[in-house]
């Protein structure tokens, strides 16, 4: 393998090809080709949003994080259906996040809800017919991003041209990266494969009622940054409890953990780089190949924004608050949704 190949690898390759060394040398040139590329990364992903902020507008920095992050994902990504196919879904997904979290932000939480679930069900069905390619931690969380991040005006107008601009790019290295892949599988198929007995169709179901349904419900709690519980519930939603369970535990634990850390950093560091603090989480997120440890290094970011205008102590609340109410209301609804999926199947083929 070669040095440019091994700075390919995601985290958990970089962390085996050290744990399966030989010998001192060997692990002592791994690690240092997997710090090259967690420099590299840090640096690209600095430049990119802060061009980003500059161009559009400090309001739209998120426009920066939510290409970055689909340029960064589906340059190794698919979607599982012919390439031509999905360089056109990963346009239509590109307006979607651009309109439809703008739209549901000027309507009540339930004709918002209605938008939401709409928007969530196209990206879910034909964006992440593979569950455990995760698409969703990136379409879904760049939904969720931008619905919280929104704006209105001159800077959405930036916003637009923002997004068609990342539109663009996404859909170049797309294309570029998987033209050469052979998939039978088109759009058709994939609705045809829609089947209500399937773990997957039922996962799919689950993230597009149970997130939207989330967001409502923290907007009509009146509780800010609804976004939170909606990113939390998207992050726990598996197609299997045990691993819903597990990552609910994880996810918990590791904000709590992230908030303790921040607190003490926050704290200990000087006023004038608590900004920074978001740049550690991210370093920290580079180098961590558990979800538990992403749980926790995600809350720095989170909350250096958040205490910006809610002190200290409100976005800690807010964010631990948050955080529970989303996995642990995903996982509810998710096992009450299984089970009636899953008595209506029996019920139907008992009747067949």
């Amino acid at each position: 393998m070669t040095f440019y190949q091994e700075l390919q690898l995601n985290q958990a390759g970089s962390k085996s090809l050290l744990k399966n060394s030989k010998t001192m040398k060997e692990k002592l040139y791994h690690a240092f080709v997997y710090m090259v590329k967690i420099a590299v990364t840090m640096v690209f992903c600095f430049a990119f949003v802060t061009a980003s902020s500059i161009i559009l507008g400090k309001d739209n920095s998120i426009v920066g994080v939510v290409v970055l992050l689909c340029v960064m994902v589906f340059r190794n990504a698919d979607l599982g259906i012919h390439t031509r196919h999905s360089t056109w879904l990963l346009a239509l997904f590109f307006v979607i996040m651009t309109v439809c979290p703008h739209l549901a932000n000027q309507l009540s939480p339930l004709p918002a809800l209605l938008i939401n679930i709409a928007a969530l069900a196209v990206m879910i069905l034909f964006g992440c017919h593979n569950p455990f390619m995760f698409n969703q931690s990136t379409l879904v969380l760049g939904y969720l991003l931008l619905y919280g991040y929104d704006v209105s005006g001159k800077s959405y107008m930036l916003r637009i041209a923002g997004m068609a601009a990342g539109a663009v790019l996404t859909c170049l290295v797309f294309y570029r990266n998987h033209k050469n892949r052979d998939y039978k599988r088109n759009m058709k198929a994939v609705i045809e494969e829609f089947d209500l007995s399937s773990s997957r169709t039922k996962w799919q179901l689950c993230q597009i009622l149970c997130v939207p349904l989330v967001l409502c419900i923290a907007q009509l709690c009146n509780m800010p940054r609804a976004m939170w519980a909606g990113i939390a519930a998207m992050s726990a939603i598996l197609p299997f409890m045990e691993d819903m369970q597990y990552r609910v535990k994880k996810r918990i634990v590791g904000n709590i953990a992230g908030v303790i850390c921040f607190t003490v950093l926050y704290f200990l560091l000087p006023p004038s780089i608590y900004a920074y603090i978001g740049i550690i989480g991210g370093i920290g997120v580079g180098l961590s190949a558990q979800y538990g440890w992403q749980a926790v290094f995600n809350t720095f970011g989170a909350l250096a924004i958040a205490a910006e205008s809610y002190g200290l102590k409100g976005a800690v609340s807010l964010r631990v608050i948050q955080n529970v109410f989303g996995v642990v209301f995903a996982l509810v609804f998710c096992a009450v949704f299984y089970r009636i999926m899953s008595v209506k199947v029996s019920v139907k083929e008992e009747t067949v």
